[in-house]
């Protein structure tokens, strides 16, 4: 039996840790070759290493996201290592919390540069080996299904307090993934999104473990208080967070051919959190 993503080229922004990693390695155990993508050079490279040390095919692209020269930068490194792109996961990101009235503008403008336009503009970059390499296809008769998965998150469909600015951005990479099922369906571009509710990452993490990531000279703390994570916990139909693995399941799935009839749909992936 054929290995699901077999022959295809993929892009998985953030794929150096959590659910980015998660997913990079089981495209790659599914047979597609990918682009390994990371802020952080070292944990990009070990996720490319796994996948090489399991017989699979990787490169690494560090970088900035929201930098000017990464989207075509990305999509460049996929096409001349493989001469091709096929499916595009938008999922880099972290959070940077604060109610309304004490977010700073850096904090706003962060979260909707790196949440929905950096997708948009690796999008962009795309459209010749998405739309324009569809259009030859189809002409030969012989269409490729291509596929943008985006990132989203329970806080973009439903708000959370804390996260305006987070949640604003969330929202908005659901209606760039809608424009794009209508704009890119005709060249055969299935465009999805994932809201996931609460996954065991590191940005989930107890807060009072204090992780903190470095943004442009600012500290930014990630996680969660622990009083919150259990009442979290007991709020999920299933009892617990899920794991970086299982939230990988349903990026996969939008990626194969399981999902080719599948398009501007929003996929709630919360343990039942959403009922």
């Amino acid at each position: 039996m054929d290995k699901m993503l077999k022959d295809r080229v993929a892009i998985v922004t953030g794929s150096g840790r959590g659910i980015g990693r998660a997913a990079a390695v089981l495209f790659a155990r599914e047979g597609a070759k990918v682009v390994v993508s990371d802020i952080d050079p070292q944990p990009a490279e070990e996720t490319a290493a796994e996948i090489k040390k399991a017989g699979g095919e990787a490169v690494t692209y560090i970088g900035d996201i929201t930098a000017p020269d990464f989207p075509e930068g990305i999509v460049k490194a996929a096409v001349d290592a493989w001469g091709a792109l096929h499916i595009i996961v938008n999922n880099a990101g972290f959070t940077w919390d604060a109610v309304v009235h004490k977010m700073t503008d850096k904090q706003w403008q962060t979260m909707l540069d790196i949440h929905v336009t950096a997708p948009f503009k690796i999008i962009r970059a795309a459209a010749p080996y998405f739309r324009e390499a569809a259009k030859k296809e189809m002409a030969e008769g012989q269409p490729v299904a291509r596929k943008i998965i985006n990132i989203s998150s329970m806080a973009g469909t439903s708000g959370n307090a804390g996260q305006a600015n987070y949640s604003a951005a969330k929202a908005a990479i659901l209606g760039l993934t809608k424009t794009m099922a209508k704009e890119w369906g005709p060249f055969g571009v299935r465009a999805n999104a994932i809201a996931y509710g609460f996954i065991d990452t590191r940005l989930t993490k107890p807060k009072e473990e204090a992780v903190s990531l470095e943004r442009e000279g600012d500290k930014v703390a990630v996680g969660i208080p622990e009083k919150q994570r259990e009442m979290m916990k007991m709020m999920i139909p299933l009892g617990r967070a899920g794991t970086p693995e299982e939230a990988a399941g349903a990026i996969l799935f939008l990626a194969s051919p399981l999902s080719d009839y599948v398009s501007g749909h929003v996929l709630i992936v919360s343990g039942g959190l959403s009922l």
